[in-house]
């Protein structure tokens, strides 16, 4: 298993409380807002921020245009079919539950890869598949009766979080000679078209402007969220192995669950600790640094 560099430890842990206090964040955003048009609000207002990223560490903006196919296909398996549908699955499912459903992506990732894509899973990283597989279904227990009466945000989550699965592990391999920020930056900016149409489409006989209630999630997502997380994983997407790069992020959801529980009130149970002791075990089979061998005598 590779060791975190410092950057690497500080990205991971700083995009754990972006991501993880943000699932609470999206329910207020959406309860009584449209989510396509809140979705597409974050990003028309998160893509200068990206933008400026580039333009203040001088990474240029051109993917030549052999490339475009490519930027196309990950740009809807790693950001358009995720945010689409899991904003929707937010609406009309808990924070904390959609955030579980969403982050079995990692879980998706690791078996995907090891099937379809050729990576070998030492021992140890299925172990960690199964503490954060079961870690879920411990956090879905008392959710089991009111998920079966909303089949269609389950089913949209975890739609979500396969595709964005198979966008991980293509990212991992893109031979795209640019930088990850610039193919960050084209990702986002092909999403805000996307999420601007299906808006229009299908919600614009409900657009308004934002109460405050649904104003200040909006900039939170635009500033935290494709100003600075997606870059930041997609970073890590690149330079960690994909089964680091994944379940370590595992501790996202379990976050999401709590504050949702004090943001939002959601009831916790036993199982919730349980899982967080599961998913600190998928993150250390994963991240715990492999033993020296022993010198040969």
């Amino acid at each position: 298993m590779q060791i975190l560099t410092r950057r690497q430890l500080f990205l991971l842990v700083l995009l754990t409380f972006v991501w993880g206090f943000n699932w609470p964040i999206m329910k207020l955003g959406v309860t009584d807002y449209p989510p396509l048009t809140f979705r597409a609000l974050s990003l028309l207002f998160g893509l200068p921020v990206l933008g400026l990223a580039l333009v203040l560490a001088k990474v240029p903006f051109r993917i030549p245009r052999a490339h475009w196919p490519e930027l196309l296909l990950l740009t809807a398996t790693n950001m358009l079919v995720w945010h689409a549908l899991i904003i929707i699955a937010v609406k009309s499912l808990s924070s904390g539950r959609a955030a579980i459903l969403g982050y079995t992506m990692p879980i998706f990732s690791a078996v995907l890869g090891a099937l379809f894509f050729g990576n070998r899973l030492l021992p140890r990283a299925w172990l960690g598949v199964a503490a954060a597989g079961l870690g879920v279904m411990l956090l879905l227990w008392h959710e089991l009766t009111n998920l079966a009466g909303r089949p269609v945000g389950v089913i949209l989550a975890l739609f979500a979080a396969a595709t964005w699965a198979v966008g991980t592990q293509l990212l991992r391999r893109t031979a795209m000679p640019v930088a990850t920020l610039t193919i960050s930056f084209w990702m986002t900016a092909l999403s805000t078209l996307g999420l601007c149409v299906l808006s229009l489409v299908f919600e614009k006989s409900q657009w308004r402007m934002p109460a405050p209630v649904n104003a200040w999630p909006i900039l939170y997502n635009a500033v935290m969220i494709f100003g600075f997380a997606h870059a930041a994983w997609f970073y890590l997407a690149r330079s960690l192995p994909p089964v680091a790069s994944t379940l370590s992020v595992m501790f996202i959801p379990v976050l999401g669950v709590f504050s949702g529980a004090v943001w939002l009130g959601e009831v916790l149970h036993w199982q919730d600790w349980t899982a967080v002791g599961l998913m600190v075990v998928a993150i250390a089979s994963v991240l715990w640094p492999r033993r020296a061998a022993a010198p040969p005598a």
